[in-house]
C-alpha cells in the first residue's frame, strides 16, 4: 500500500516538473525569437550603414579620381603632332651644268706685224664689222702694190704677146712664115693670159693679208680681256682677245641613264614640258625658265651618263661663259608621304619619328626615306597614312612618354 502510494507521489512530481519544464521551454524559446529579431533588425541597421558608408566613399574616390585625372591631365606637356596623309607634290634633280654662251669667239691675228691700235676697251659692246684693232699694214700695203704692179706688167706683156699673133698669122696667110710659127705665138698669148690670172690671184691674196691688218668683230659682242698692248709685236695665230654674245646661254649637263630613263616615260605619259630652271652659284634661280632642246644619243661608257644641252634666255646677262651652274628638273611624285625633317632624329645614320597612339603616348619608330625634298623627307617605309607624328620637340620626350596633343594643319606643316 505504502509502495502505491509512494508511486503516485513519484508520478505526480515527475509531472508538475514536466509542466515547469514545458511553461520554462516555451519562455526560452520565446527569448530566442525575440532575440533573433533584434539581431535580425540590428543586421539591416548595421547592412544600411555600411551601403551608406560606401556610397560615401565610393563618392569621395570618384571625385578624387577625376580632381586627380584632371591634375594629371593639366600636368601633361602640350606638343604639335601633324597626321600622315599622302599628297601630291614635285621634286627636282639638280644636275651641275658648264654654261656656254650662245656665241663665243677668239679673235686671233691672221697676220704678222706691230699693234699699231686699240679701237675698244674690255667689257665694251660692239657692233658686228667695228674694226677692234689694227696691225701696222705698211709690209702688206707694198706687197699689195708689188703684186699690182705686176698684174699691170701681166697685162701689158699680153697684149704685146697678142700683137705679135695677129702679125704671124699675117705672115702665114702671105706664106712667108710657117704654119708652126703661128701656133708658137698663140701659145705665147695663152701663157700670157694665164700669168694675167696668176698675178690676179697675187694681188687678191695681197689684198686680203691688207685686210687682216685690220681686225673686226664677226658678230654683235661683249670685248672680253685684251691680251696685247699697242707696239706688241704680234704673231700670225695669237689671241688677242675673246667677242661674247651671252644675250642666250647654253647650259650643258649630264644626266644618268637611270634618271634619262625616267624622264622620257613621264614625257610620254604626262606631256611634261621641257622647262628647265637654273640654280646660280649662290643658290637664287635665273629669272628665266630654259627649254631642253638635245639629248645626247650615246652613252658615255665611262659614267654611264648621256649629254643634255638646255638653252636659257639672258636678257640681263647675267649669265657669263664659261660659269657653272645647277640645272633643275621638276619630277611629279604622285601619292606620297611626306616627313617633316623637324619630326626626326638620327641614330647610328638610321631615322626615327616617334609615334602617337590612341592613348597619346609616344613610341619612337624607325623608317625609310626615298630622298629628301627640300625640309622634308620622301617615306619609302616604316609609317603608313593616318599615323600621327609628332611635328617637333623630339629631344624633349622619350618613349612611352604621354603627352597633351596639338595637331597642326598639314599645309601649316608643309610650309
Amino acid at each position: 500500500m505504502l509502495t502505491e502510494q509512494l508511486l503516485e507521489v513519484l508520478l505526480l512530481k515527475h509531472w508538475q516538473a514536466k509542466k515547469v519544464l514545458r511553461k520554462k521551454s516555451i519562455y526560452l524559446w520565446r527569448a530566442y525569437y525575440n532575440w533573433l529579431v533584434k539581431v535580425k533588425k540590428l543586421r539591416i541597421k548595421l547592412a544600411l550603414r555600411i551601403a551608406g558608408l560606401s556610397i560615401l566613399i565610393f563618392t569621395g574616390c570618384r571625385e578624387g579620381s577625376q580632381e586627380q585625372k584632371a591634375t594629371t591631365t593639366s600636368s601633361l606637356k602640350e606638343l604639335p603632332v601633324v597626321r600622315l596623309e599622302p599628297v601630291d607634290t614635285f621634286c627636282y634633280n639638280e644636275y651641275v651644268a658648264e654654261i656656254r654662251a650662245k656665241q663665243y669667239v677668239e679673235i686671233r691675228s691672221r697676220v704678222k706685224g706691230f699693234l699699231e691700235h686699240i679701237y675698244v676697251d674690255e667689257g665694251k659692246y660692239v657692233a658686228r664689222g667695228t674694226v677692234l684693232f689694227h696691225i701696222n699694214d705698211a709690209e702688206y700695203r707694198a706687197t699689195f702694190e708689188r703684186m699690182e704692179a705686176n698684174l699691170l706688167s701681166a697685162i701689158a706683156e699680153k697684149n704685146r704677146i697678142e700683137l705679135e699673133a695677129e702679125r704671124v698669122k699675117r705672115l702665114v696667110d702671105s706664106n712667108i712664115v710657117s704654119l708652126t710659127e703661128l701656133k708658137i705665138a698663140q701659145y705665147n698669148l695663152e701663157a700670157a693670159e694665164a700669168k694675167i690670172r696668176q698675178e690676179e690671184a697675187n694681188v687678191l691674196q695681197a689684198r686680203l693679208m691688207l685686210s687682216y691688218t685690220d681686225i673686226r668683230a664677226p658678230y654683235d659682242g661683249f670685248i672680253n680681256r685684251i691680251m696685247y698692248k699697242i707696239g706688241s709685236l704680234i704673231d700670225e695665230g695669237n689671241l688677242l682677245t675673246t667677242l661674247t654674245d651671252n644675250n642666250e646661254v647654253l647650259a650643258y649637263f649630264h644626266v644618268s641613264e637611270k634618271e634619262y630613263l625616267e624622264y622620257m616615260r613621264e614625257e610620254n605619259r604626262e606631256k611634261v614640258s621641257h622647262e628647265v630652271e637654273m640654280v646660280l652659284a649662290d643658290g637664287s634661280l635665273h629669272a628665266y625658265k630654259g627649254m631642253v632642246e638635245t639629248i645626247e644619243r650615246e652613252v658615255d661608257p665611262t659614267t654611264g651618263s648621256l649629254a643634255f644641252r638646255a638653252r636659257f634666255p639672258n636678257p640681263s646677262r647675267i649669265l657669263k661663259h664659261g660659269a657653272s651652274g645647277k640645272v633643275r628638273i621638276a619630277r611629279k611624285l604622285k601619292n606620297v608621304i611626306l616627313i617633316p625633317q623637324s619630326a626626326t632624329f638620327d641614330v647610328q645614320d638610321r631615322h626615327y619619328v616617334f609615334v602617337m597612339d590612341s592613348s597619346h603616348r609616344l613610341f619612337s619608330r624607325q623608317f625609310f626615306i626615298q630622298r629628301r625634298l627640300g625640309h622634308f623627307y620622301v617615306h619609302d617605309s616604316g609609317l603608313h597614312a593616318g599615323e600621327i607624328i609628332l611635328y617637333e620637340g623630339v629631344q624633349h620626350v622619350r618613349d612611352s612618354m604621354q603627352v597633351m596633343p596639338r595637331f597642326v594643319s598639314w599645309p601649316a606643316a608643309a610650309k
